[in-house]
């Protein structure tokens, strides 16, 4: 079922996972070689070749996501978390997309990409609304280990999976790779998922079925207010559609929600939150240690804005 999902970052050729060793068939390249992708302990698989790093250690730092497995572990940005669920859970249905229909009809299954799954927050939730394949990928190595290794205590990964377990839980492939340069067969997943992460319309048109959908998270305006204003004297808001235009060619907005959550905070939660995002190295370490030091004494709170947008592939006539 899965020999033609994946292609070799190297050379394009078919890839062919398998529990120690994953190897490209070698069909595609002059030399016919067959390239191999070991299988870490962990249970993940790096398919990001040397040249395809911008730098040593590309995408978000160990510190960043140990600050981000605390914050997002207490609960503040459940409510996002539940929307996009309910969401991709109503797209799948009314489009008679669940496991069942489709294993009925053609026998395909349902292959889902977060793209830019960080530590796996909102990965491990989306694996439990019905699809059989979670294709979850960054390009930060130590979020994807530490996805991995969440989805090996609960028996998730892909080749933990067992054919009676059908249904209950996606079978997870955690994949450290590039979101520019993604190792898939073209039009290969049924939805794909961008939490936060950078949107690339020509990429994601490539890998997404006819008709597949497109979910997008994105901070809305007003996002972490009060946060801001302490840390910046000129703060700019969140464009937050500026990207849609730049879908337009190839998809087609359906719906937009919007979520909010207010937020009380004390010192360590508001040092992690500051650490998961971008104002870590931003805002001068003066405001930051400021605004911490009148955190401890007084109580801190701002509201987490966000907005969700649900597209679909525009159908080629």
């Amino acid at each position: 079922m899965l020999v033609s999902l994946f292609i070799c970052p190297l050379c394009q050729s078919p890839l062919q996972p398998a529990l120690d060793t994953w190897r490209c068939d070698g069909s595609l390249n002059l030399k016919h070689t067959n390239h191999p992708f070991d299988v870490a302990r962990q249970g993940y698989v790096n398919l990001l070749p040397v040249q395809q790093k911008k730098s040593k250690a590309p995408g978000d730092s160990q510190m960043s996501i140990e600050a981000r497995k605390r914050f997002l572990n207490a609960g503040y940005y459940q409510p996002l978390q539940a929307l996009i669920c309910q969401k991709m859970t109503e797209l799948l249905a009314q489009n008679a997309l669940g496991a069942e229909s489709i294993a009925k009809s053609n026998n395909k299954p349902i292959t889902w990409l977060d793209i830019g799954c960080g530590e796996g927050y909102y990965t491990q939730a989306i694996a439990k609304i019905g699809m059989d394949i979670l294709l979850a990928a960054d390009i930060s190595k130590p979020a994807v280990v530490e996805l991995a290794k969440a989805s090996k205590a609960a028996g998730s990964l892909w080749y933990q999976q067992d054919k009676d377990d059908c249904g209950k839980m996606a079978a997870i492939y955690p994949l450290v790779t590039s979101a520019a340069n993604l190792p898939l067969r073209a039009h290969s997943v049924t939805g794909i998922s961008s939490i936060f992460s950078p949107i690339l319309p020509e990429a994601f048109n490539q890998v997404l079925s006819d008709e597949g959908y497109l979910i997008i998270a994105k901070p809305d305006i007003g996002h972490l207010a009060t946060m801001r204003d302490a840390l910046f004297d000129d703060v700019r808001e969140h464009d937050s559609d500026k990207f849609l235009h730049e879908l337009a060619p190839y998809f087609a907005l359906m719906n937009t929600y919007h979520v909010s959550t207010e937020m009380t905070l004390a010192v360590d939660d508001l040092a992690d939150l500051m650490t998961m995002t971008p104002y870590a190295y931003r805002a001068h370490s003066e405001k930051r240690q400021a605004l911490l030091a009148k955190v401890v004494t007084e109580t801190f709170i701002t509201e987490a804005k966000f907005v969700v947008y649900v597209l679909q592939k525009i159908a080629v006539a």
